[in-house]
């Protein structure tokens, strides 16, 4: 994976991530202050943030799960801005992004599974989030290992520059196997639709 191609996937992956942070942030802010609200994402009862928001799956840590996103896709949107100008960062950074991204894609599995088999409603702009987190954890990882910048075995550093030849492919049905996933789960609400 090449280092041009990582940056403007963090840069700009950073960047979404952190816009629909701050707006799911910006959206709790204003129902807290006014329980009455219907945030700009409550489109219908399967599109609905104020029912993903109302959960205790949206404060998994004791405070608003968007603050993390804020944090943290700051970070990559720096970082990918930092790689664009061709920046050789040390070995321990790449270490700790590889730790950071790790953390936000299993993050987001779970929620992922917890918006549709527990609370039963999908959030849009989690959904960015959801969308942006998975190639920037994917192209970090193809990098790290193809690099050589993670202690990791010489057969995990082949196998990781042959599946690097198919990083759409395997980007592609990740995101279809998600898509296959929500349109099954609310199957009878999509029919209603049509």
């Amino acid at each position: 994976m090449g280092q041009r191609l990582l940056a403007w996937v963090l840069t700009a992956g950073g960047a979404f991530g952190f816009l629909a942070a701050f707006t799911l942030t910006v959206e709790k802010i204003a129902l807290l202050k006014d329980p009455s609200y219907s945030p700009s994402c409550s489109i219908n009862p399967v599109l609905s943030c104020g029912s993903v928001m109302s959960t205790p799956q949206a404060a998994v840590f004791g405070f608003p799960n968007p603050l993390l996103g804020i944090a943290g896709f700051a970070v990559v949107t720096a970082l990918g801005v930092v790689l664009l100008t061709g920046a050789v960062l040390p070995r321990w950074f790449w270490w700790g992004l590889s730790a950071g991204v790790t953390f936000g894609v299993v993050f987001i599995h779970w929620l992922i599974f917890q918006s549709l088999y527990r609370i039963g409603a999908l959030c849009p702009y989690c959904m960015v989030v959801w969308t942006v987190m998975i190639p920037v954890f994917w192209y970090t990882a193809l990098h790290v290992l193809t690099r050589g910048l993670l202690p990791v075995p010489d057969r995990l550093r082949r196998a990781a520059r042959r599946v690097a030849g198919y990083h759409g492919v395997v980007l592609t049905c990740w995101y279809l196997l998600i898509g296959v996933l929500i349109l099954q789960r609310f199957w009878l609400y999509w029919t209603t639709l049509v």
